[in-house]
């Protein structure tokens, strides 16, 4: 997309985020989901296609437009970006990288109408350990195509998802460089395929994870992503960039929200007859939220650059979302601490934008998960310069 198209598209989006998603989340709040009007209107505003190619039927956004798309919607309750954001995110990225011709042509214009997609990696037994991937896919009978089972565990929008993208071992023993995962484009009408009921959450009302169950699921030779075994890994991880930056995006967009909360809360609030914005130590929270959000947006704004002109950027997405999600958990601390004990309170703001930031930290990556494959690439730099 142009950039005076994306302009204007930006503005419009951030009207309807104000006007249209906020007033709206009480009602998602209350019924734990997203009224089925507002997801058609995304859908009519082409927001489960941002990153689908022009060509799809999507709206072909680079990476710096899509990360501002998503900073601008997370300035709303989560569960508005989490509709549509695996589509535009970890899903389109998979298929761009790694798809087959036949496979773009058949899954692209799909995700451009609206279809939903899930991301199907993380398992009751292994997450970030690919060596502890249990879910099989083996030939089937006839060798024309391929047996899913195993069980994946807390996928966004399963419950509601048209199509996943599955991570399968289609070799028992562990290989080089991950060899022995596959991934497989699988609907989530074949047979065999079957959700859990949605997990509680902490936090993110309407936004919704459950468990897929693979029992004995056939399906043909062009499930395979790429047309190759060996692969779905590689793919996964290339996809994980995308769902990294779209979450460090999304924790930046949030942290506004919340110190926007408690600007306002600040001045309206008196004690010792004044607003409480008057006092230093208020404000240097207040301070601190902005220096660190300020830090986070230009980081944004830093690798996806880097990316729209083809750098590897594993590292810095990685280091994108470790920061962006760890200061967003640290301004909404300061959030609930500038509202005092109306901060602890559900009927006030801060106590939902406490428990719905606390996941960031965790999803895409571990902090923890992502420092080691941080230092692990930067010590092998070290080790090509200076080996």
């Amino acid at each position: 997309m142009d950039e005076e198209t994306f302009e204007q598209f930006a503005e419009q989006l951030e009207r309807y985020v104000r006007e249209r998603l906020i007033p709206a989340e009480p009602q998602v709040i209350e019924n734990d989901a997203v009224p089925a009007d507002i997801i058609q209107e995304m859908r009519e505003m082409g927001l489960f296609g941002l990153t689908v190619p022009e060509e799809y039927g999507g709206a072909g956004l680079n990476m710096s437009q899509y990360a501002r798309t998503v900073n601008i919607m997370a300035y709303a309750a989560p569960a508005y970006r989490s509709i549509f954001s695996i589509n535009v995110g970890m899903f389109a990225s998979a298929l761009k990288n790694g798809a087959t011709e036949d496979q773009r042509a058949e899954w692209f214009p799909k995700l451009a109408e609206g279809k939903i997609a899930c991301f199907g990696l993380t398992e009751p037994g292994s997450g970030s350990d690919s060596a502890g991937l249990q879910t099989t896919a083996r030939p089937s009978a006839d060798g024309n195509g391929w047996v899913l089972n195993g069980t994946k565990r807390y996928i966004t929008n399963a419950p509601h998802a048209d199509v996943a993208l599955i991570m399968a071992r289609t070799e028992k023993e562990n290989l080089p460089k991950n060899a022995h995962v596959s991934a497989f484009l699988v609907p989530m009408n074949a047979a065999g395929v079957s959700t859990g009921s949605p997990d509680k959450k902490m936090g993110q009302s309407g936004s919704h994870i459950s468990d897929i169950m693979l029992d004995d699921v056939e399906v043909p030779g062009e499930a395979l992503l790429g047309g190759e075994t060996g692969k779905g890994f590689r793919f996964a991880m290339q996809s994980l960039d995308n769902g990294r930056i779209s979450v460090g995006a999304t924790a930046a967009g949030y942290a506004r929200r919340a110190l926007d909360s408690a600007i306002r809360y600040a001045n309206e609030r008196k004690a010792f007859g004044e607003p409480i914005a008057n006092f230093q130590l208020i404000q240097q929270m207040l301070a601190d939220s902005e220096i660190e959000i300020y830090a986070a947006e230009a980081m944004m704004r830093d690798v996806t650059s880097r990316a729209d002109r083809g750098e590897n950027i594993l590292i810095k997405a990685a280091a994108f979302k470790v920061f962006s999600s760890e200061m967003c958990g640290r301004v909404v601390d300061r959030v609930v601490q500038v509202y005092g004990g109306a901060g602890y309170l559900a009927e006030y703001d801060a106590e939902r934008f406490y428990r719905d930031a606390r996941i960031y930290r965790i999803y895409e990556g571990t902090t923890q998960i992502l420092q080691l494959q941080i230092a692990k690439h930067m010590l092998r730099e070290w080790e090509a310069l200076n080996g």
